[in-house]
């Protein structure tokens, strides 16, 4: 009989064409998803900042805009709102790269940032190579 579970995937071949060197903002006030998020992406070669809130990304951001290639920014934030942050975001720098992060659907609130131009979306839990496989795709659009 064929058995139902699925091999264990080779990450290494995998993940090997997804790796990168860019340099990514994460913007999570789950301090614990964060930090997940960013162990995940160091492991695939990125470098990694951490914010948690909308405020603290856009500080860092300001500071660090030449350096940040690309954004993973949560939906629900303290304080200023994941789609006030992205406006915001954009105000800094109209080319800023996006990927959305949420537990919730794509319907509703990130479905209207993504219409403004935000690049992407991935739902929460964020599985390793679903996420690499995003960020590539933003960062080397085809």
């Amino acid at each position: 009989p064929a058995s139902r579970k699925t091999p264990p995937a080779d990450k290494k071949s995998f993940t090997a064409a997804r790796r990168g060197t860019e340099t990514i903002l994460v913007v999570d006030d789950e301090e614990v998803v964060a930090k997940v998020c960013k162990e995940m992406l160091e492991s695939l070669g990125y470098h990694v900042y951490l914010a948690g809130s909308g405020q603290e990304a856009l500080a860092v951001y300001m500071e660090k805009c030449r350096k940040i290639d690309l954004i993973i920014l949560d939906m629900i934030l303290p304080g200023i709102s994941g789609s006030d942050t992205y406006d915001r975001l954009r105000e800094i720098n109209p080319e800023v790269k996006v990927l959305l992060s949420s537990g919730y659907s794509v319907e509703g609130q990130a479905t209207k940032i993504l219409e403004r131009g935000c690049q992407g979306f991935i739902q929460k839990p964020v599985r390793m190579n679903s996420l690499a496989q995003k960020v590539r795709e933003i960062l080397e659009p085809s």
